[in-house]
């Protein structure tokens, strides 16, 4: 699952890197019901992680 996201964010143009950074930030902030579906890779801005 790991490698197919990695692979995800290869294919977005972004830094597989700094896509797992800002989920590790954002998930312990959340409800556990929340919605994940922005954190997905091509979910994500550049500037989300700014």
């Amino acid at each position: 699952m790991i490698y197919s996201l990695m692979l995800t964010c290869r294919a977005c143009g972004i830094d597989p890197l700094t896509w797992l950074r800002h989920v590790l930030t954002e998930l312990p902030q959340r409800d556990e019901a929340a919605d994940i579906v922005d954190l997905l890779p091509f979910n994500f801005s550049k500037a989300s992680a700014a």
